[in-house]
Order: C-alpha cells, then sequence, then structure tokens
C-alpha cells in the first residue's frame, strides 16, 4: 500500500471515529480530532473559507480552489463521518436503548482517558488558573434539562449551528447539545429516515456555524493555545458525570441502587467496557 493511499484511509478512519463519537450524546468528535492530532489543521483549514474563497474559485479555477482550501482533508474526514453516522446512529439508538451501561462505560473510559492525554500536554500554570472553571462549565452544562422545543425547520437551523460549533470544540458534544436543545432524537430520526428537510436545515446550520465560529476558535488558539486548552480539558473533566454508566434519567446510581431502581448493572460488562473505551484511545493516538 502507498504512503499517499495509507494516510487517505488514515483521515478517512479518523473521520469514522468522529462521526460514531458524534452520534452518543456526550461525546465529542472534537476529542478524536485532537487526540489523533489532527486538530489544529481541521480549525485551521475551516477558518481558511471566508468571502474571498468565491475570489479564487471564479479566478484560479476549482483545482486551485481545492488546494487552496484543504478540501481533500475535509473531503475524507467528511466521507468517513457520513459514512458512519449512517452506519451507526440505528444501532447506537438501539445499543443505548438496550444496555446503555455497556455504552456509557466505554466511552467514560475514552474521554476518561482523554481528560490525562490533553490536560498532561498543557502548562501546569494554565492547569491551575483555568481547568478549575472549565470542570464548573462542565458540571453546570451536565445540569441542563431538555429544553421544549417545537419542530420548525428554523429550529433544526439553529441547532444545527450551535451543534457544530460545539462538535469543535475538544471537550464539547454537539450531540449533547442537540439533546440539551431537544432535538437530538429528532435529528437521529430525520438521519435514520431520511427526512431531507429536516437535514437540509440542520447542514444549513452546521455550515454557517463553521464558517463563523471556526475564525474565532482559530484566533483564540493562535494567542491564548494553552489557556484554551486548558480551560477545555477541565470542561472535559466536568463532563465526566454525564457519561456516568449507571443512571436513571440525570440522576447518578451506584450499581446497587441502579439494580433495584432500573434492572441488572452488568458491572463486569460495564467494567470492561471502561478499559475497551480506554484501549479504543490510546489505539487512536497511535494515528497521530
Amino acid at each position: 500500500m502507498s504512503e499517499k493511499r495509507h494516510h487517505w484511509m488514515g483521515l478517512t478512519g479518523r473521520g469514522m471515529a468522529m462521526g460514531v463519537a458524534e452520534v452518543v450524546p456526550g461525546v465529542s468528535g472534537g476529542t478524536i480530532a485532537f487526540v489523533t492530532g489532527i486538530y489544529d489543521e481541521l480549525v485551521r483549514t475551516l477558518a481558511g473559507f471566508s468571502h474571498r474563497s468565491v475570489t479564487v474559485l471564479f479566478s484560479e479555477g476549482l483545482v486551485s480552489f481545492w488546494r487552496v482550501h484543504n478540501l481533500r482533508f475535509l473531503a475524507l474526514l467528511v466521507a468517513g463521518m457520513a459514512v458512519a453516522i449512517v452506519l451507526f446512529a440505528r444501532l447506537m439508538s438501539y445499543l443505548l436503548a438496550t444496555v446503555p451501561t455497556l455504552v456509557w462505560g466505554f466511552f467514560f473510559g475514552l474521554i476518561a482517558l482523554s481528560v490525562w492525554q490533553i490536560g498532561r500536554a498543557q502548562p501546569k500554570r494554565s492547569l491551575v488558573i483555568f481547568a478549575p472553571l472549565g470542570v464548573l462549565a462542565g458540571l453546570a452544562l451536565g445540569m441542563l434539562d431538555p429544553l421544549p422545543t417545537d419542530q420548525a425547520l428554523w429550529v433544526f437551523f439553529a441547532g444545527g449551528v450551535v451543534a457544530i460549533s460545539a462538535w469543535m470544540l475538544p471537550a464539547v458534544s454537539g450531540s449533547f447539545m442537540l439533546l440539551v436543545l431537544g432535538l437530538y432524537h429528532a435529528v437521529i430520526d430525520a438521519v435514520t429516515n431520511f427526512q431531507w428537510a429536516v437535514l437540509a436545515s440542520v447542514a444549513l446550520g452546521c455550515g454557517v456555524g463553521l464558517l463563523a465560529f471556526s475564525k474565532v476558535l482559530a484566533w483564540l488558539l493562535r494567542c491564548y493555545r494553552g489557556s484554551v486548552l486548558a480551560l477545555l480539558t477541565g470542561f472535559m473533566a466536568g463532563s465526566l458525570p454525564r457519561l456516568w454508566p449507571w443512571r436513571e434519567g440525570s440522576e447518578l446510581l451506584s450499581p446497587a441502587v441502579y439494580q433495584d431502581a432500573v434492572g441488572d448493572p452488568l458491572v463486569l460488562g460495564t467494567i470492561l467496557c471502561v478499559c475497551a473505551g480506554g484501549v479504543a484511545l490510546w489505539l487512536l493516538t497511535r494515528l497521530e
């Protein structure tokens, strides 16, 4: 296999991992991008789009536009994400309905190790100052209940703006923000049942959010990288309670209480899934 083909397959694999992560509310595709070493390139590429992009397209041609905006990189990531979302959206819905502790255990292990993986690379002074603020923000966000909302298309557009902005951060889950906005299940249904009007509204919102937020994020990472990543490390740590495997609604339970209130806690299987999440993260970091 040529080095170029290996690189393309690696990018597509990263995109698939990001897509699977975003299907589960509480898990961030941005985290996957960060630990696999493509986060900075992703933010720079998205921030590179502007009103001048149209000038490049029409004055220099499609080939130049494709090269200047690193569209091969984006196309491979988006293709991987799209394939993963279509293939795994229905499966994840089924698993969350039948064996939720196993699913949450896997992602709890993955995100817990991500906190260590990202945090250890940040300046200690930044961690001391900004990580506690991130922890408090993560805990506060995790306490939010889904908002009642209607199903108007403009609501899905707004949800797309919020979700894609969250997706770009290596700590915040776009699907969780859809859950908070009361749109998660409607969007999953739209994906599985191909409701094109809803999907187009969400996609348009995502496009607008990408163009606006990517530039802000690129500037923050360029000027305050250590502080921003320390804040997001704390945010990830603060988000861990909402991934706790044994819970009923927003209430966190011990396995014993879970057994009385909900059903079989699957303790051994859940612990193995926590370990599997850590192993999955380690394998993803090998892609870096």
